[in-house]
């Protein structure tokens, strides 16, 4: 399963993506979300683009948003603080 779903916050299994060309939720691959990244994966830049594309997707804090696992990996686990926009991209995902 690609999420995680807690009381208060989801974690997302994350199979990410740098050096893409733009930054882009490209759908789930396998047990995963895909998530195209702009930045290189050269001294966490693709992680810190990653955590402020996360931020704006689903407006939450940069603060907010802690990796749970994987920070040095192309996988990753993210926790993310639960909200009405990220409700409804978990339903919308499944959906697909």
């Amino acid at each position: 399963m690609w999420y995680e779903s807690k009381d208060d916050f989801v974690i997302f299994t994350i199979k990410a993506q740098p050096n893409s060309s733009k930054n882009k939720i490209a759908g789930i691959l396998g047990n995963a979300l895909k998530i195209n990244i702009k930045a290189p994966a050269v001294e966490g830049a693709a992680n810190k683009e990653l955590i402020k594309f996360l931020s704006k997707t689903f407006r939450v804090a940069k603060s907010d948003i802690e990796f749970v696992s994987g920070e040095t990996s192309k996988q990753k686990r993210i926790k993310i603080p639960r909200n009405e926009l990220v409700e409804h991209f978990i339903a919308s995902m499944q959906e697909t």
